[in-house]
């Protein structure tokens, strides 16, 4: 069975976070957030998708945080997460 990674986050990024899940819970939001963990996980998966999905959304943001490798590969949609196997 494959171990889950950890991930450390700083006090800061961990007040911040928890301060959206805050302003969630009070006043609503398209896609609400009920725990830090949750907010976090969302994060991380639409980067994911993002890497895998040239023409989505969440392309977008790797656009802009220059996350787009400069090869072919990264620019070629794949159903699955991970490297293709050929």
């Amino acid at each position: 069975m494959e171990q889950p990674h950890s991930i450390i986050l700083t006090p800061a990024l961990v007040a911040e976070f928890e301060y959206i899940v805050a302003l969630h819970k009070r006043h609503g939001a398209p896609n609400p957030m009920t725990s830090m963990e949750d907010l976090v996980g969302y994060i991380l998966a639409s980067i994911a998708d993002g890497s895998r999905r040239p023409g989505s959304w969440e392309r977008q943001l790797l656009d802009m945080m220059g996350l787009v490798a400069d090869c072919d590969a990264h620019h070629v949609y794949r159903a699955h997460y991970g490297e293709v196997e050929e």
